[in-house]
């Protein structure tokens, strides 16, 4: 076992130098598996459907690609229970370079699937599968970032912040996939990047995952986790035990994350196939403007995470979901002028507004879970959203425009579900100011529940702090 740096002969600099590390080692891996994520769905928007779905309906072939994007999203919580479950019982680090692994290869592989002309169906096959195989990756890598970002001392004050760098691995996932795929646009027609280019930045991929591990693989075992070990705390089936002990936390997660996923998929991944097919805008104009747009957030997600930790994440959560109710129209609105001034102001802000939730919510998420099961309940709650919100989100806004033929309404299910992030925050308790580091002091749903096998029944907790 490595030593547990909390309780070793360590100076403060040398545990403030592993515990920034740590922070580096989950944005940087939570960057690649976003990047390699993004990437799918992005040329899913423009390339897929032509490609590998054939059809004379392009409405059809679009549903049919996004379709393969939604089962990435469905395998999300699959990845979060397996990976959940070995996050709590091995160990945090371990965990997090598998999903590296899993997440990398997958996407290597997508860039070299041949296409429908080539192998007929079968090459929807295996994309579906690789799809599938990229959703268990990302799924299980959240709640491992998070809790190897912020399970050392030294963030015990900044901890909103400290989780909100691998929350920041997703705008920068998001710049370097649009980076990339901007990049090869340059270098050949259109034709050529829809027989070759396109599989290029998935190619890349290979490149990030040398990088990633070198980082991770360096990476103390969090103190957190070392001292479960030392005082025999593992939980022997951490994801029942969340599941039972603490679903509603699980539930109000995933209800809680609604109003923040699936406007992000329609603001970056819907947008593409809207803005091309319905507003008649070039590809490289809208992977311009959603590249600054991502340049934004790469500022606003710690800024709001560090904001997080002046007024609270539960008002920091609510401030932002509130924001997005109002912003659903006026969005549409601002894209529908054809303007382009206007239509650069619309997806230069949309992910702004979105990172008012996204940035706290990985501190106020993992502090709602002990440490013993605090990777898989988190995972499970953050992932399920992935069913309900992210993946459904741009066939939803397809159909709705398709049925409607307005974006008014899409614009009313963002509201919508924004209302419903906005009602579950309400429900979620904020434990800010309580210990992050123990397992003492949580409340049971169910008395046959215990943190971890043959533990002594927890104590029923104090009152609520003032902050709530």
């Amino acid at each position: 076992m490595a030593p547990n740096p909390q309780t070793s002969p360590m100076s403060d600099a040398d545990l403030s130098r592993h515990a920034k590390r740590a922070v580096l080692a989950s944005t940087v891996g939570t960057m690649i598996e976003w990047y390699d994520f993004y990437l799918y769905g992005l040329v899913a928007a423009i390339v897929f459907g032509k490609l590998y779905f054939p059809s004379q309906d392009p409405y059809a072939a679009t549903l049919l690609a996004f379709s393969t994007f939604f089962l990435g999203f469905v395998a999300r919580p699959v990845g979060a229970i397996i990976f959940g479950h070995f996050g709590d019982r091995i160990g945090r680090k371990g965990t997090l370079v598998a999903t590296l692994m899993l997440m990398g290869i997958s996407t290597v592989f997508i860039g070299l699937v041949p296409t429908y002309e080539h192998i007929g169906i079968w090459g929807a096959v295996a994309l579906t599968v690789l799809r599938v195989l990229q959703g268990i990756g990302v799924g299980g890598e959240w709640g491992g970032a998070i809790a190897v970002a912020t399970e050392w001392s030294k963030f015990n004050k900044s901890r909103g912040l400290a989780a909100s760098w691998p929350q920041f691995g997703s705008p920068l996932g998001m710049l370097l996939a649009v980076g990339m795929l901007t990049l090869t646009l340059q270098f050949g027609t259109t034709e050529w990047f829809e027989t070759i280019g396109w599989r290029i930045p998935f190619l890349v991929s290979a490149l990030l995952i040398v990088v990633g591990l070198y980082i991770r693989l360096g990476v103390l075992e969090t103190p957190v986790f070392q001292r479960m070990q030392e005082k025999k705390e593992i939980a022997q089936a951490p994801v029942i035990e969340a599941v039972r002990g603490f679903w509603k936390e699980i539930l109000l997660t995933c209800l809680m994350r609604t109003g923040q996923q699936a406007p992000f998929v329609i603001f970056t991944t819907f947008l593409l196939s809207y803005g091309t097919s319905q507003l008649g805008l070039q590809k490289s104009f809208l992977f311009n403007c959603v590249l600054v747009a991502a340049t934004l957030s790469l500022f606003t997600t710690p800024f709001f995470g560090y904001l997080s930790d002046r007024i609270g994440r539960k008002r920091m959560y609510l401030i932002g979901a509130f924001t997005m109710m109002a912003f659903a129209f006026p969005y549409f609105w601002l894209l529908d002028t054809g303007v382009p001034a206007l239509i650069v102001l619309a997806i230069l802000v949309s992910l702004p507004i979105h990172d008012m939730q996204y940035a706290p919510q990985a501190a106020f998420i993992a502090e709602s879970f002990p440490p013993s099961v605090r990777y898989s309940g988190s995972s499970i709650g953050y992932q399920l959203a992935s069913i309900t919100s992210g993946g459904p989100a741009p066939i939803i806004a397809a159909f709705l425009l398709h049925t409607y033929g307005t974006s008014a309404a899409i614009s009313a299910y963002i509201a919508f579900i924004a209302a419903i992030s906005f009602v579950s925050t309400l429900f979620l308790r904020d434990r800010s100011h309580d210990d992050y580091t123990s397992n003492a002091g949580w409340v049971r749903d169910e008395a046959t529940v215990a943190v971890h096998r043959g533990a002594a029944p927890m104590a029923p907790r104090a009152a609520s702090s003032p902050s709530e």
